[in-house]
C-alpha cells in the first residue's frame, strides 16, 4: 500500500528562546512570555516598571508607558485574545486583554500571559509591577506539507537486514 505524496505531512520541531516576565498585581504573580520583535525588546529594556492599570472598553487593562516602543519589524495590527500583552502604538500604551477583541490597526503583540490571566478581571484602578524573570525555551512540533520534504521521505532508500 502506498500513500499519495500529499498525504505525508512532515513534522518539524521548532525551538524558540523567549524572555519571561512577571507581573505583580494585588499580591499575586502572573507569568508571561514575550514575543521576539522590536517592540517587545524595547518593552523588556524598560523593566522593571511600576504602572497603574485602568479598564478600557470592558475588554482590556491599559497603562501609559514611559516612552514609545519601536515598531520596525511588527505587524500593522493584531486580533487580541484573552491573556495577550500588547502595545497600542497610536497611544503609546500597554494593553492587557481579559476578553477577546477583534482586529485593531496599530495593536502590536508583545507577549502572552501564561499563568494568572484571570487575575486581570478586576474593577477600578490597580498598580502593577512588571519585572524580568529570565529566559524560557519553547518547543513546538509543526506540520508542514512541504513537497520537497515529502519527496525526500518517499525516495528515501529502504534498508532491509537479511
Amino acid at each position: 500500500m502506498s500513500l499519495a505524496q500529499d498525504q505525508l505531512p512532515t513534522q518539524i520541531e521548532e525551538t524558540k528562546i523567549m524572555h519571561s516576565i512577571t507581573l505583580l498585581l494585588g499580591g499575586k504573580t502572573l507569568v508571561a512570555s514575550l514575543e521576539d520583535n522590536s517592540a517587545s525588546r524595547d518593552f523588556l529594556a524598560l523593566l522593571p516598571l511600576e504602572l497603574e492599570l485602568s479598564d478600557y472598553g470592558a475588554s482590556e487593562k491599559i497603562a501609559d508607558l514611559p516612552k514609545k516602543l519601536s515598531t520596525l519589524d511588527v505587524p500593522s495590527g493584531h486580533s487580541a485574545k484573552v491573556g495577550d500583552l500588547t502595545y497600542y502604538a497610536p497611544w503609546g500604551n500597554l494593553a492587557i486583554f481579559y476578553r477577546d477583541h477583534g482586529y485593531a490597526q496599530g495593536l502590536i503583540p508583545l507577549g502572552r500571559i501564561d499563568t494568572g490571566k484571570e487575575l486581570m478581571k478586576f474593577s477600578g484602578r490597580q498598580k502593577i509591577r512588571i519585572e524580568k524573570a529570565g529566559l524560557i525555551e519553547s518547543k513546538q512540533l509543526k506540520s508542514h506539507s512541504n513537497k520537497e520534504s515529502r519527496i525526500q521521505i518517499i525516495s528515501a532508500p529502504l534498508m532491509v537486514k537479511r
